[in-house]
Protein backbone atom coordinates (compact mmCIF):
# COMPACT_ATOMS: atom_id res chain seq x y z
CA UNK A 1 0.00 0.00 0.00
CA UNK A 2 1.33 3.43 -0.96
CA UNK A 3 1.98 5.67 2.08
CA UNK A 4 -0.43 8.55 2.53
CA UNK A 5 2.37 10.93 3.52
CA UNK A 6 6.11 10.80 2.80
CA UNK A 7 8.67 13.28 4.06
CA UNK A 8 12.12 12.75 2.57
CA UNK A 9 15.28 14.59 3.67
CA UNK A 10 13.31 17.49 5.16
CA UNK A 11 15.41 20.24 6.76
CA UNK A 12 14.46 23.67 8.06
CA UNK A 13 16.85 26.17 9.66
CA UNK A 14 16.60 29.72 10.94
CA UNK A 15 19.84 31.73 11.09
CA UNK A 16 21.86 28.51 11.46
CA UNK A 17 19.53 27.27 14.23
CA UNK A 18 18.13 23.84 13.39
CA UNK A 19 14.36 23.49 13.30
CA UNK A 20 14.36 20.07 11.63
CA UNK A 21 17.32 18.21 10.11
CA UNK A 22 17.20 15.28 7.68
CA UNK A 23 13.66 14.20 8.55
CA UNK A 24 12.55 10.99 6.79
CA UNK A 25 9.09 9.74 7.66
CA UNK A 26 6.48 7.55 5.99
CA UNK A 27 2.85 7.62 7.22
CA UNK A 28 0.31 5.01 6.16
CA UNK A 29 -3.28 5.78 5.20
CA UNK A 30 -5.62 5.57 8.19
CA UNK A 31 -2.87 5.54 10.80
CA UNK A 32 -2.52 7.68 13.93
CA UNK A 33 1.00 9.09 14.19
CA UNK A 34 2.20 11.09 17.21
CA UNK A 35 5.13 13.51 16.93
CA UNK A 36 6.55 13.48 20.46
CA UNK A 37 9.42 15.20 22.22
CA UNK A 38 10.45 18.00 24.58
CA UNK A 39 9.95 21.68 23.79
CA UNK A 40 12.13 22.83 20.91
CA UNK A 41 12.65 19.33 19.48
CA UNK A 42 11.15 20.18 16.07
CA UNK A 43 7.77 18.45 16.28
CA UNK A 44 5.66 21.58 15.69
CA UNK A 45 8.02 22.72 12.95
CA UNK A 46 7.56 19.33 11.26
CA UNK A 47 3.79 19.73 11.43
CA UNK A 48 3.93 23.25 10.02
CA UNK A 49 6.10 22.04 7.15
CA UNK A 50 3.63 19.26 6.43
CA UNK A 51 0.74 21.75 6.60
CA UNK A 52 2.40 24.20 4.21
CA UNK A 53 2.67 26.94 6.84
CA UNK A 54 6.47 26.78 6.45
CA UNK A 55 8.57 25.83 3.42
CA UNK A 56 11.52 23.42 3.84
CA UNK A 57 15.08 24.41 2.94
CA UNK A 58 15.69 20.88 1.67
CA UNK A 59 13.73 17.73 0.94
CA UNK A 60 10.33 16.80 -0.42
CA UNK A 61 6.80 16.29 0.92
CA UNK A 62 4.44 13.88 -0.82
CA UNK A 63 0.75 13.67 0.17
CA UNK A 64 -1.42 11.02 -1.44
CA UNK A 65 1.12 10.54 -4.23
CA UNK A 66 1.37 14.25 -5.08
CA UNK A 67 4.45 16.43 -4.50
CA UNK A 68 3.25 19.35 -2.37
CA UNK A 69 6.66 20.57 -1.19
CA UNK A 70 6.07 24.12 -2.48
CA UNK A 71 2.24 24.06 -2.53
CA UNK A 72 0.15 26.45 -0.45
CA UNK A 73 -1.60 25.10 2.64
CA UNK A 74 -4.97 25.45 0.89
CA UNK A 75 -3.82 23.08 -1.88
CA UNK A 76 -2.77 20.19 0.38
CA UNK A 77 -6.19 18.64 1.04
CA UNK A 78 -5.86 18.49 4.81
CA UNK A 79 -7.56 19.86 7.92
CA UNK A 80 -6.03 21.16 11.14
CA UNK A 81 -7.01 21.27 14.81
CA UNK A 82 -5.07 23.78 16.91
CA UNK A 83 -4.20 24.12 20.57
CA UNK A 84 -6.07 27.44 20.72
CA UNK A 85 -9.30 26.07 19.16
CA UNK A 86 -9.18 28.99 16.63
CA UNK A 87 -12.94 29.58 16.85
CA UNK A 88 -14.67 32.81 15.84
CA UNK A 89 -16.07 34.21 19.13
CA UNK A 90 -18.93 36.09 17.41
CA UNK A 91 -20.18 33.01 15.52
CA UNK A 92 -22.35 30.23 16.90
CA UNK A 93 -21.28 26.60 17.07
CA UNK A 94 -22.98 25.76 13.79
CA UNK A 95 -21.56 28.84 12.07
CA UNK A 96 -18.05 27.97 13.24
CA UNK A 97 -18.39 24.37 12.08
CA UNK A 98 -19.59 25.22 8.54
CA UNK A 99 -17.50 28.38 8.06
CA UNK A 100 -14.96 26.71 5.76
CA UNK A 101 -17.70 25.04 3.71
CA UNK A 102 -19.45 28.39 3.31
CA UNK A 103 -16.23 30.03 2.10
CA UNK A 104 -15.88 27.23 -0.47
CA UNK A 105 -19.50 27.85 -1.57
CA UNK A 106 -20.69 24.36 -0.69
CA UNK A 107 -24.52 24.26 -1.18
CA UNK A 108 -26.52 25.00 1.98
CA UNK A 109 -28.27 21.63 2.09
CA UNK A 110 -24.94 19.77 1.91
CA UNK A 111 -23.49 22.07 4.58
CA UNK A 112 -26.35 21.35 6.94
CA UNK A 113 -26.14 17.59 6.38
CA UNK A 114 -22.40 17.54 7.07
CA UNK A 115 -22.79 19.77 10.10
CA UNK A 116 -25.56 17.60 11.60
CA UNK A 117 -23.42 14.48 11.19
CA UNK A 118 -20.35 16.16 12.69
CA UNK A 119 -22.27 17.48 15.70
CA UNK A 120 -23.74 14.01 16.30
CA UNK A 121 -20.31 12.39 16.12
CA UNK A 122 -18.81 14.91 18.53
CA UNK A 123 -21.76 14.97 20.95
CA UNK A 124 -22.61 18.63 20.38
CA UNK A 125 -26.31 18.30 19.49
CA UNK A 126 -28.38 20.96 21.22
CA UNK A 127 -25.48 23.42 21.37
CA UNK A 128 -25.77 24.68 17.78
CA UNK A 129 -26.80 28.25 18.70
CA UNK A 130 -24.30 28.79 21.50
CA UNK A 131 -21.27 31.04 21.12
CA UNK A 132 -17.78 29.75 22.08
CA UNK A 133 -17.84 31.88 25.24
CA UNK A 134 -20.81 29.85 26.48
CA UNK A 135 -19.00 26.52 26.10
CA UNK A 136 -16.57 24.62 28.30
CA UNK A 137 -13.02 24.01 27.14
CA UNK A 138 -13.85 20.44 26.16
CA UNK A 139 -16.90 21.54 24.19
CA UNK A 140 -14.87 24.18 22.34
CA UNK A 141 -12.29 21.56 21.38
CA UNK A 142 -15.12 19.35 20.11
CA UNK A 143 -16.31 22.24 17.92
CA UNK A 144 -12.82 22.41 16.44
CA UNK A 145 -12.96 18.65 15.84
CA UNK A 146 -16.41 18.95 14.21
CA UNK A 147 -15.03 21.62 11.88
CA UNK A 148 -12.23 19.26 10.87
CA UNK A 149 -14.77 16.48 10.26
CA UNK A 150 -16.98 18.53 7.93
CA UNK A 151 -13.92 19.46 5.88
CA UNK A 152 -14.00 15.83 4.74
CA UNK A 153 -10.23 15.57 4.31
CA UNK A 154 -8.47 12.23 4.76
CA UNK A 155 -5.48 13.88 6.48
CA UNK A 156 -5.90 15.79 9.73
CA UNK A 157 -3.06 17.56 11.55
CA UNK A 158 -3.43 18.25 15.27
CA UNK A 159 -1.12 20.61 17.15
CA UNK A 160 -1.30 19.91 20.91
CA UNK A 161 -5.12 20.15 20.88
CA UNK A 162 -5.59 19.09 24.51
CA UNK A 163 -2.99 21.18 26.31
CA UNK A 164 -5.52 23.83 27.40
CA UNK A 165 -7.79 21.25 29.08
CA UNK A 166 -7.67 19.93 32.64
CA UNK A 167 -6.53 16.36 33.28
CA UNK A 168 -10.02 14.81 33.42
CA UNK A 169 -11.14 16.53 30.22
CA UNK A 170 -7.92 15.60 28.45
CA UNK A 171 -8.59 11.94 29.16
CA UNK A 172 -12.17 12.22 27.88
CA UNK A 173 -11.37 14.15 24.69
CA UNK A 174 -8.38 11.87 24.03
CA UNK A 175 -10.80 8.95 23.76
CA UNK A 176 -13.10 11.03 21.54
CA UNK A 177 -10.29 11.83 19.11
CA UNK A 178 -9.12 8.23 18.87
CA UNK A 179 -12.67 6.98 18.28
CA UNK A 180 -13.25 9.65 15.62
CA UNK A 181 -10.05 8.68 13.84
CA UNK A 182 -11.03 5.00 13.80
CA UNK A 183 -14.65 5.60 12.80
CA UNK A 184 -13.78 8.01 9.98
CA UNK A 185 -10.71 6.12 8.79
CA UNK A 186 -8.67 9.30 8.53
CA UNK A 187 -4.91 9.74 8.85
CA UNK A 188 -3.97 11.80 11.93
CA UNK A 189 -0.61 13.42 12.62
CA UNK A 190 -0.69 14.58 16.23
CA UNK A 191 1.88 16.82 17.94
CA UNK A 192 2.28 16.46 21.70
CA UNK A 193 4.87 16.75 24.45
CA UNK A 194 2.77 14.43 26.64
CA UNK A 195 3.95 10.84 26.33
CA UNK A 196 0.70 9.53 27.86
CA UNK A 197 -1.22 11.01 24.93
CA UNK A 198 1.24 9.63 22.41
CA UNK A 199 1.47 6.15 23.92
CA UNK A 200 -2.28 5.71 24.45
CA UNK A 201 -3.50 7.13 21.12
CA UNK A 202 -0.92 6.48 18.42
CA UNK A 203 -0.21 3.49 16.20
CA UNK A 204 3.23 4.96 15.52
CA UNK A 205 5.26 7.30 17.74
CA UNK A 206 7.90 9.59 16.23
CA UNK A 207 10.24 10.73 19.03
CA UNK A 208 12.38 13.79 18.27
CA UNK A 209 15.21 15.69 19.94
CA UNK A 210 17.04 18.80 18.71
CA UNK A 211 15.35 18.62 15.32
CA UNK A 212 16.32 15.01 14.61
CA UNK A 213 14.49 11.71 14.77
CA UNK A 214 15.51 9.50 17.67
CA UNK A 215 13.18 6.55 17.07
CA UNK A 216 10.06 5.70 15.09
CA UNK A 217 7.92 2.73 16.07
CA UNK A 218 4.89 1.46 17.94
CA UNK A 219 4.47 2.59 21.56
CA UNK A 220 5.55 -0.87 22.69
CA UNK A 221 8.70 -0.77 20.55
CA UNK A 222 9.81 2.53 22.06
CA UNK A 223 9.06 1.29 25.58
CA UNK A 224 10.50 -2.21 25.26
CA UNK A 225 13.41 -1.58 22.85
CA UNK A 226 14.58 2.05 23.12
CA UNK A 227 17.07 2.94 20.40
CA UNK A 228 19.27 5.05 22.69
CA UNK A 229 19.54 6.42 26.20
CA UNK A 230 17.48 9.52 25.32
CA UNK A 231 14.53 7.35 24.30
CA UNK A 232 15.04 5.18 27.39
CA UNK A 233 14.99 8.21 29.68
CA UNK A 234 12.07 9.93 27.93
CA UNK A 235 9.60 7.10 27.43
CA UNK A 236 7.88 5.55 30.42
CA UNK A 237 6.47 6.79 33.70
CA UNK A 238 8.73 6.40 35.53
CA UNK A 239 11.42 6.48 32.82
CA UNK A 240 13.98 3.73 32.47
CA UNK A 241 16.77 3.80 35.06
CA UNK A 242 20.30 4.14 33.67
CA UNK A 243 23.15 2.39 35.46
CA UNK A 244 26.85 2.74 34.70
CA UNK A 245 28.32 -0.72 34.18
CA UNK A 246 31.16 0.08 36.60
CA UNK A 247 28.56 -0.18 39.38
CA UNK A 248 28.06 -3.86 38.53
CA UNK A 249 31.52 -5.51 38.36
CA UNK A 250 30.22 -8.48 36.35
CA UNK A 251 29.80 -6.21 33.30
CA UNK A 252 32.51 -4.71 31.11
CA UNK A 253 33.34 -1.03 31.61
CA UNK A 254 31.93 1.63 29.30
CA UNK A 255 28.39 0.30 29.05
CA UNK A 256 25.20 1.98 30.23
CA UNK A 257 22.56 -0.46 31.47
CA UNK A 258 18.86 0.34 31.33
CA UNK A 259 16.30 -1.10 33.74
CA UNK A 260 12.52 -0.62 33.98
CA UNK A 261 10.94 -0.11 37.41
CA UNK A 262 8.72 -3.18 37.08
CA UNK A 263 11.82 -5.36 36.84
CA UNK A 264 13.35 -4.16 40.13
CA UNK A 265 12.59 -5.85 43.46
CA UNK A 266 13.39 -4.90 47.04
CA UNK A 267 15.02 -7.77 48.96
CA UNK A 268 16.34 -8.18 52.51
CA UNK A 269 19.45 -6.15 53.27
CA UNK A 270 22.78 -7.70 52.29
CA UNK A 271 21.11 -10.04 49.78
CA UNK A 272 20.66 -7.70 46.78
CA UNK A 273 22.81 -6.58 43.87
CA UNK A 274 22.78 -2.91 44.89
CA UNK A 275 22.29 -1.14 48.21
CA UNK A 276 20.44 2.15 47.65
CA UNK A 277 19.16 5.09 49.65
CA UNK A 278 15.45 5.89 49.47
CA UNK A 279 14.94 9.47 48.27
CA UNK A 280 11.14 9.54 47.86
CA UNK A 281 7.97 7.44 48.02
CA UNK A 282 5.05 8.44 45.84
CA UNK A 283 1.68 6.73 46.39
CA UNK A 284 -0.38 6.81 43.17
CA UNK A 285 -3.31 4.58 44.12
CA UNK A 286 -2.75 1.08 42.81
CA UNK A 287 0.97 1.23 43.54
CA UNK A 288 3.77 3.17 45.17
CA UNK A 289 6.79 4.51 43.28
CA UNK A 290 9.91 4.37 45.43
CA UNK A 291 12.78 6.49 44.14
CA UNK A 292 16.30 5.31 44.98
CA UNK A 293 19.78 6.79 44.81
CA UNK A 294 23.08 5.01 44.22
CA UNK A 295 26.35 6.40 42.88
CA UNK A 296 26.61 5.78 39.14
CA UNK A 297 22.87 5.44 38.59
CA UNK A 298 20.12 7.76 37.34
CA UNK A 299 16.42 7.35 38.08
CA UNK A 300 16.29 3.95 39.79
CA UNK A 301 12.68 3.37 40.84
CA UNK A 302 10.82 0.39 42.32
CA UNK A 303 7.10 -0.27 41.81
CA UNK A 304 5.47 -1.67 44.94
CA UNK A 305 1.81 -2.75 44.91
CA UNK A 306 -0.62 -0.68 46.99
CA UNK A 307 0.58 1.61 49.77
CA UNK A 308 4.22 0.93 50.57
CA UNK A 309 5.75 4.11 51.92
CA UNK A 310 9.41 3.95 52.96
CA UNK A 311 10.94 6.96 54.66
CA UNK A 312 13.57 8.99 52.77
CA UNK A 313 17.04 8.21 54.03
CA UNK A 314 16.39 4.53 54.68
CA UNK A 315 18.58 2.02 52.89
CA UNK A 316 17.20 -0.91 50.91
CA UNK A 317 18.74 -3.65 48.77
CA UNK A 318 17.43 -4.27 45.27
CA UNK A 319 17.85 -7.07 42.77
CA UNK A 320 16.98 -7.70 39.11
CA UNK A 321 17.62 -10.24 36.36
CA UNK A 322 20.26 -9.73 33.68
CA UNK A 323 17.69 -10.65 31.00
CA UNK A 324 15.77 -7.46 31.88
CA UNK A 325 18.76 -5.15 31.35
CA UNK A 326 19.05 -3.03 28.21
CA UNK A 327 22.60 -2.39 27.01
CA UNK A 328 23.85 0.87 25.48
CA UNK A 329 27.33 1.75 24.23
CA UNK A 330 29.41 4.80 25.19
CA UNK A 331 27.63 6.88 22.52
CA UNK A 332 24.31 5.97 24.13
CA UNK A 333 23.17 3.72 21.24
CA UNK A 334 21.42 0.43 21.84
CA UNK A 335 23.57 -2.69 21.51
Amino acid sequence: MQPHVELTGISKRWNDAIGVEGLNLSIDQGSFVALLGPSGCGKSTSLRLLAGLEMPDEGSIIINGRDVTTSAASDRNLSMVFQSYALFPHLSVEENVVFGLKVRRVPKRERMEKMARALTITGLEGLEKRKPGELSGGQRQRVALARAIVAGQKLCLMDEPLSNLDAKLRNSVRKDIKKLQRDLGITVVYVTHDQTEAMSMADKVVLMKDGRLQQVGSPNELYSSPANTFVAGFIGAPPMALIESEVLPEFEDGLTLGLRAEHVSIVPNDTGRLSCEVIESEFVGAETLIGLAHSGTVGVTVLQPGLSLIQPGERVDITFNDRDLHRFNQAGERL
